[in-house]
């Protein structure tokens, strides 16, 4: 991953940085290797359609989704619901943190 170079974790919301998708949110739903990753948004990339995406095309938020990663840990799915539930959840608190005046990467 571009920003800190770590390993994407399951559950985690990460911002693309190159692509047809530049500057779109997904979630980590699959770690194929150490250099690809499945990602997913639930809206135009649905959970059974994820894009496989090289880390280092990806830029690593420090969100990660609870629901998300113990959904994908019990039963090995995610429902669409979810993926837009945590991009949603995380695209407010950025929105609510840079309104205060706080500085984020966005």
């Amino acid at each position: 991953m571009t920003e800190d170079n770590t390993v994407p974790q399951l559950g985690q919301i990460v911002r693309i940085t190159k692509g047809r998708e530049q500057n779109q949110y997904a979630v980590v739903i699959n770690i194929l290797d150490d250099r690809f990753v499945s990602l997913a948004d639930g809206e135009k990339r649905k959970y059974d359609r994820p894009k496989r995406k090289n880390v280092n095309h990806i830029a690593g938020t420090p969100f990660i989704s609870s629901e998300v990663r113990n959904s994908l840990l019990e039963t090995n799915r995610v429902s669409n619901g979810k993926l837009r539930f945590a991009i949603a959840k995380y695209a407010s608190e950025v929105v609510t943190d840079l309104e205060r005046g706080d500085e984020h990467d966005v």
